[in-house]
């Protein structure tokens, strides 16, 4: 079985990502970023069940959702910008929440 597949993706995914960097440096490291909030937090909040440090998660939930709010909007995508939109909201009512039960 020829992994030409496999060369030619990873190709055109570098191609893509380096076009994206060319294109707007600053959302390109900014969604990187927020890329790793997203998978540390996930990782984080995994770790530490059943009683995860949402005081801390919270806001970096929100930062993250924001960045990714943003740079939908800079790329015209009506349904990310929706989505992670919504995510802020339901995550800034949950960490009111979470302030005034503690």
């Amino acid at each position: 079985m020829s992994l030409n597949w496999l060369t030619n993706f990873l190709n055109s995914t570098y191609k893509w990502a380096r076009q994206d960097y060319r294109e707007w440096p600053l959302r390109f490291f900014l969604e990187i970023t927020a890329w790793f909030m997203s998978i540390g937090c996930a990782v984080w909040m995994g770790m530490t069940l059943p009683n995860p440090p949402f005081l801390i998660l919270y806001p970096l939930f929100i930062t993250q959702c924001a960045i990714f709010a943003w740079a939908a909007w800079t790329r015209k995508s009506t349904g990310m910008v929706a989505n992670y939109l919504l995510l802020v909201t339901i995550d800034v009512v949950a960490i009111l929440r979470l302030i005034n039960n503690t």
